[in-house]
């Protein structure tokens, strides 16, 4: 298993028990974590704090240099806003949990120069799947449908 995938995971399964949407990121340079999150949007009424959002802005200000040197991870393939940031910044790797519960902009994200890396990871597919079954009406509202 790969440990920080294993570390999005944990973020998804802490917002679950907040009472949000299951979807975990982490920020990688180096090797090192250097920024954590989870979908708030529940938890803090927001818009936009999806996981992906809420751990670039956990990292903090970086330099280019640092997001050159980056690999972002995430349990769900990253939506369109998501995808945007990562791109914005000009991360050179993506890692995506799971992409058959959704499917952000890849093919655009990829034409881009990203490198992604779809992990098929059976735990990020049933976290989503059971979560989607039991609150299809907030899973509606996060993706915009």
């Amino acid at each position: 298993m790969d440990a920080f995938m294993d570390a999005a995971l944990e973020e998804a399964k802490l917002g679950l028990a907040e009472g949000g949407i299951p979807i975990g990121s982490v920020l990688v340079i180096d090797g090192k974590i250097v920024g954590r999150g989870h979908n708030r949007r529940v938890q803090k009424g927001s818009a936009i704090l999806h996981a992906e959002m809420d751990c670039l802005e956990n990292a903090g200000r970086l330099t280019a240099a640092d997001y050159a040197r980056s690999v972002l991870y995430s349990t769900l393939s990253p939506c369109d806003m998501c995808s945007g940031t990562a791109l914005l910044y000009k991360i050179p790797k993506v890692v995506i949990g799971e992409n058959q519960t959704f499917q952000g902009p890849e093919d655009y994200v990829r034409s881009r120069g990203v490198e992604l890396v779809i992990a098929n990871d059976e735990r990020c597919f049933q976290l989503m799947r059971d979560f989607i079954e039991a609150h299809p009406t907030l899973w509606n509202e996060d993706i915009g449908v």
